[in-house]
């Protein structure tokens, strides 16, 4: 399995982005999804994770309520909106995959996923 995360950049205090992560392979929606991100020095943050099916969303306390996590499984694609950016979000925002069965199965764990992407930057200006 292949991630390619795409759609970081730099922006303002209060802009939005959209970060979309394609998957390679024809079983995406076999697999549970999940966005995380890091800065230098620091452990891997768990952002959000999304059932395979989608059905079930979770969110870290520090983004939730500004961030929304979605999947389109005919496209292969997770995605991850951002709103009302803040600087603190500054970071290396990192998507993964890892292939389960159960349709109610999702992780906040970074250890637990099997697949990273290459991540992609977002920086957020004050």
């Amino acid at each position: 399995v292949q991630l390619q995360a795409s759609g970081g950049g730099l922006v303002q205090a209060g802009d939005s982005l959209r970060l979309s992560c394609a998957a390679s392979g024809r079983t995406f929606s076999s697999y549970v999804m999940g966005w995380f991100r890091q800065v230098p020095g620091k452990e891997r943050e768990f952002i959000a994770t999304i059932t395979s099916s989608g059905v079930r969303i979770s969110y870290a306390d520090s983004v939730k309520g500004r961030f929304a996590c979605s999947r389109d499984n005919a496209k292969n694609t997770v995605y991850l909106h951002m709103n009302s950016l803040k600087p603190e979000d500054t970071a290396v925002y990192y998507c993964a995959a890892k292939t389960v069965r159960s349709v109610f199965y999702s992780s906040t764990k970074a250890d637990d996923y099997d697949y990273w992407g290459q991540g992609t930057q977002v920086t957020v200006s004050s």
